[in-house]
């Protein structure tokens, strides 16, 4: 099956590095990366040149200030792949990650996955070559035992399990698990994507609710299964500091149309994919 990973960039190539170099090692090879940036940057198509044994589309637009789920709509239109990856750009995939997801994946099935969060010093130790991320997952028990204590590394949601295996075919997936949305890591099939008409871009540039919330609530509305894919579809995500200018702007407008949606079943986004065909390939 050929597989679409689509990833939005914000002005951190240094991250990106890291997230291409997981996906040069994944074990599973019948996929494109279609790279979404929420900016113009000269610099990226030349970055981009150092990875040509990975089938890189590379698109983008003007930066007005964050305007992610714009820019991952324009990428479901480039999306060659029958089945998509949605990862953020400092999400940092595990070598099994795309075939261990494929494993799980079914039509009108969507999978929700979790992170293990990294820690400033590891993170900049990574990003300066001073560690390898790889080391970190090949000697995993390690690493969690070290950080066990640590509630914010979330260190449980890296232990990584076969879909096909012995623990997780009779115990893991049949325990009640949180199936919600997180932007950062979920995937479906393209055409369960396109039946919602995407990401839904009336919600503010800075909110979080247009590719977690409102996409688990349309899903579920549309009769889709939210399933949950940790300790199967692993990843890393990479420290960075925490973006304050959503504390900027009132996010009750959000909350309203979410509010208002629901009262009205508004399962298929009004403001969505559809509006890009025939200025994107599809």
């Amino acid at each position: 099956m050929r597989v679409s990973v689509i990833i939005p960039l914000y002005k951190d190539l240094q991250a990106l590095k890291i997230v291409l170099q997981a996906l040069q090692r994944q074990t599973y090879k019948n996929f494109e990366v279609i790279i979404a940036e929420d900016d113009d940057s000269l610099e990226t198509p030349l970055f981009l040149k150092n990875y040509s044994d990975l089938e890189i589309v590379h698109i983008s637009q003007p930066d007005t200030g964050r305007n992610k789920v714009i820019i991952q709509n324009k990428a479901i239109c480039k999306a060659r792949g029958e089945y998509l990856i949605f990862i953020d750009g400092d999400i940092v995939p595990f070598e099994h990650f795309i075939e261990y997801s494929l494993k799980l994946a079914k039509p009108k099935h969507i999978l929700s996955g979790r992170r293990v969060n990294l820690n400033e010093s590891l993170t900049q130790k990574i990003k300066n070559s001073e560690l390898d991320i790889q080391d970190i997952e090949k000697n995993y028990l390690s690493f969690l035992l070290q950080n066990r204590n640590d509630r914010h590394a979330r260190v449980e949601q890296g232990i990584q399990l076969s879909p096909e295996g012995f623990l997780y075919k009779y115990f893991l997936s049949k325990r009640k698990r949180n199936t919600e949305i997180l932007g950062c890591n979920f995937s479906c099939f393209k055409e369960d994507m396109l039946s919602i008409n995407g990401f839904d871009e009336e919600y503010h540039p800075l909110a979080t609710l247009a590719d977690d919330t409102d996409l688990s609530w349309r899903f579920k509305g549309m009769g889709y299964t939210l399933v949950s894919s940790k300790n199967i579809a692993n990843c890393f995500h990479l420290w960075h500091k925490i973006d304050t200018s959503n504390r900027i702007f009132d996010p009750s407008r959000g909350i309203t149309l979410f509010q208002n949606n629901q009262k009205n079943r508004q399962f298929i986004c009004k403001n969505g994919f559809d509006k890009y065909y025939g200025k994107h390939d599809v």
